[in-house]
């Protein structure tokens, strides 16, 4: 669990909030952008990069809708749009 997550889970046991869901793909992301620049050909990667992307969307997508105060604090916690 990185320090982000562990910033916006809910309790000490969370996994499936949506706070915690959305760091934990922010963190995956960042890793594979790493690992794509580096591999340019690794076609995997990149499709499992799309994956995390649009996952982390939809997620934000729901906070958005549904718990506007805990979307600002990931947006701002994770540094995520302006």
């Amino acid at each position: 669990m990185t320090k982000r997550a562990k910033e916006l889970a809910i309790h000490d046991k969370d996994t499936g909030s949506s706070e915690f869901q959305v760091a934990q793909l922010t963190d995956k992301i960042e890793n594979l952008s790493k690992h794509i620049k580096q591999f340019k050909k690794d076609k995997h990667s990149s499709v499992g990069l799309l994956r995390a992307v649009n996952r982390r969307k939809k997620l934000l997508d729901y906070l958005k809708k549904n718990k506007l105060d805990s979307y600002k604090n990931v947006l701002s916690k994770l540094n995520l749009r302006k």
